[in-house]
């Protein structure tokens, strides 16, 4: 029966190197499987990251903005939030939600 299999694959270094081939892809720790889903969890922080540093640079610009000018602060102010001058009421009117 073992004279069936090729000599090839009867060899000494051939099942050696094919069992090490298997352990790397398949059972070690920083397997085959493993390496892809490490991959694919990098990618998804960098697309996350790039969102953050848009959204800072935006922020960054909305302040400039609102610091430059004080008519834009106050009504930033009076609407985020509800400050108001004295002898003066505010009313916040809610929409009905259907």
């Amino acid at each position: 029966m073992i004279k069936r299999i090729p000599k090839f694959f009867r060899n000494y270094y051939f099942i050696t190197s094919a069992a090490f081939l298997v352990w790397m892809l398949f059972f070690d720790s920083n397997d085959f499987v493993t390496q892809f889903q490490m991959k694919r969890e990098l990618s998804r922080l960098e697309a996350e990251k790039q969102y953050y540093l848009d959204r800072i640079e935006e922020v960054q610009k909305d302040r400039k903005e609102l610091m430059s000018n004080p008519e834009l602060l106050e009504k930033f102010a009076r609407e985020k939030y509800l400050m108001k001058r004295p002898n003066e009421d505010v009313f916040i009117v809610v929409p009905k939600k259907n």
